[in-house]
């Protein structure tokens, strides 16, 4: 039994404790300074998690952040990040708070996103590196999981298949071994750039695939539209793969790595229904991203927006249209805020 601790309470850390639990685990929630009147909402609602409408299991500790400290302070085997890209800073200031005189734990990242600094592109994974190496700490060792694994799927225990990324392919081996179950089946590699990217890109990808319905044709009545869109959609995620493969290898990951579970597997689910693909389905209709956030989506977070506008600058200086013709013209749509137009005529169709 190891004892393992996430930091944030939200959907997808939670659900992550579930295959923790059922090997028998130690395993415990604190959530961030943020989410203390959340918790006792949870504990007070027969710890019925709202955003996975299922009760957490009593053997799981859900502890409100006070108790910080003492948590992390005891033997802690690995200590697993769930809280959102923009909680980064936050995470390192309470990490270096609690081990500035000690060995930090194995971390895993459940957070995805990828982020600028000083003009180069920068892997979360990364970041919190270095915002730790800032402040004094020289060694710590995280990895990253990808693949296609939706937080109410894991948390009513339905197969699914992820990858444990670290460059150290021996500590991913551990941590997957660690957390496998009959339903949440771990792989590992050692390509955690590919995992990291793929994770984090998928998501701007995804709003593409979701414009399918909306771009499909011009001419055609909403019933056709619903039952015949799935051509263009077809066209869009080969598109997305490629470009993908291309963004990845630009990053230093391994092409290969775009098929797998943290590409092509998480493009799949992403695209299948998630914030992204909505965002994608009104922009796809005609909307500005603007109108289709405040009229449509305006307390929801969509993650592939959020990443457009963070690297989308870099992103048009590293690539022309020619190269990266589907990310380039969403990138655009969003920044600009300007209706979607895709320039087929650049399509790799081989």
């Amino acid at each position: 039994m190891s004892k393992i601790v996430v930091i944030g309470a939200g959907a997808m850390g939670t659900a992550f404790t579930f295959p923790c639990f059922d090997n028998n685990h130690d395993i415990n929630i604190i959530g961030t300074h943020l989410e203390n009147d959340f918790i006792d909402s949870v504990l007070k609602n027969k710890r019925l998690h709202p955003g996975l409408d299922i009760k957490i299991p009593e053997g799981i500790n859900l502890i409100k952040f006070e108790k910080f400290d003492s948590i992390l302070n005891v033997n802690v085997d690995l200590i697993v990040l769930g809280i959102s890209s923009k909680g980064i800073e936050w995470v390192a200031d309470q990490l270096y708070r609690v081990y500035k005189n000690k060995k930090i734990p194995n971390l895993l990242m459940l957070t995805k996103g990828l982020s600028i600094y000083k003009n180069n592109y920068e892997l979360l994974v990364d970041k919190l590196k270095r915002l730790l190496f800032n402040k004094g700490v020289k060694e710590v060792n995280i990895s990253a999981v990808g693949g296609p694994c939706l937080a109410t799927g894991l948390a009513n225990r339905v197969h699914s298949s992820v990858v444990i990324a670290n460059k150290d392919i021996e500590v991913a081996k551990k941590i997957s071994k660690l957390l496998n179950t009959n339903y949440y089946h771990t792989s590992y590699c050692d390509d955690l750039n590919g995992v990291e990217v793929s994770a984090a890109i998928k998501n701007i990808f995804s709003m593409a695939v979701g414009t399918a319905k909306g771009l499909c044709s011009n001419n055609i009545s909403e019933d056709i539209r619903e039952k015949n869109y799935l051509n263009t959609a077809s066209a869009l995620v080969k598109q997305s793969i490629q470009e993908m493969e291309i963004f990845v290898e630009h990053l230093k990951g391994k092409k290969e790595t775009v098929k797998g579970l943290a590409g092509l597997g998480d493009l799949y689910v992403s695209s299948g229904g998630g914030r992204n693909s909505l965002m994608g389905s009104y922009i796809g209709q005609g909307m500005t991203f603007s109108e289709a956030k405040k009229n449509k989506m305006s307390k929801v977070t969509v993650e592939g927006a959020d990443l457009a506008i963070e690297i989308g600058k870099k992103v048009n200086e590293d690539f022309d249209k020619k190269k990266l013709p589907l990310m380039l013209g969403m990138i655009h749509a969003i920044i600009q805020d300007k209706k979607l137009e895709l320039d087929w005529q650049y399509f790799n169709l081989q």
